[in-house]
């Protein structure tokens, strides 16, 4: 009895280590059924439940090793086809991992497909964000262009008004003997010229703040469509 007793309990343990491992694979096949990705996630899963099956498989063995050493016919029966029961369970949580990676591989094709979607919708926003800013670069562009047009006409205007006025004045000069009473027109004429030449260089100095202004915009638009990650 004592003997039967001894050999009782490793068949015991045996019988309980199967037990655990078979509830540890099939948490596991449920893991993996949940799992959301990615691959290497998945990967460390199956590495566990590989190791999973090969203990468990080991534990089989043993069982098995261990009905073939009963002393009594009905005992090791008994356990050769409580072995076979084990078995068949291996193999069904086998074919369930199977299904289980085929469903979880599925999900995660879809969801990194879903993530390419939505990666193309947000260039194509930044694509339309991007000629968005452009043609409003371009719109600003024309504009400067516009008042440069009309600044350098404003200032050939000036330089023509300053010619006149150069000419009145050489007429008045000459005149100076037999027109000594308009002396206070001629003083009025030098102050009218004083006053053209300083609007002359008032807008030469607006031409170059424009030219400044458009050649920043321009540098600003190429930085922006060049080097757009700045």
């Amino acid at each position: 009895k004592m003997a039967a007793a001894a050999a009782a309990v490793p068949l015991r343990v045996c019988h309980q280590e199967i037990v655990k491992f078979d509830l540890e694979i099939k948490a596991a096949v449920q893991d993996i059924r949940d799992c959301p990705g990615p691959l290497s996630a998945l990967t460390e899963l199956n590495a566990a439940v590989k190791e999973k099956f090969r203990q468990l498989r080991d534990r089989i063995q043993e069982l098995e090793q261990m009905a073939k050493e009963q002393d009594k016919e009905s005992e090791k029966q008994a356990l050769l086809r409580e072995v076979e029961n084990h078995k068949k369970q291996m193999l069904s949580n086998q074919a369930a991992w199977r299904k289980a990676n085929l469903a979880c591989k599925i999900a995660i094709d879809n969801s990194e497909k879903d993530q390419l979607l939505q990666g193309r919708d947000i260039l194509r926003q930044r694509k339309t964000t991007k000629e968005s800013l452009a043609e409003s670069a371009s719109n600003i562009t024309e504009s400067l262009m516009g008042i440069s047009r009309m600044m350098s006409q404003q200032v050939q205007q000036s330089e023509e008004t300053v010619q006149t006025l150069a000419n009145s004045s050489r007429t008045i000069l000459e005149a100076n003997e037999e027109f000594k009473s308009m002396s206070g027109t001629i003083q009025l004429g030098r102050k009218l010229i004083t006053k053209y030449n300083r609007r002359e260089l008032t807008d030469k100095l607006l031409i170059f703040l424009a030219l400044a202004l458009f050649l920043a915009t321009v540098l600003y638009i190429l930085k922006k469509r060049l080097f757009p990650f700045l």
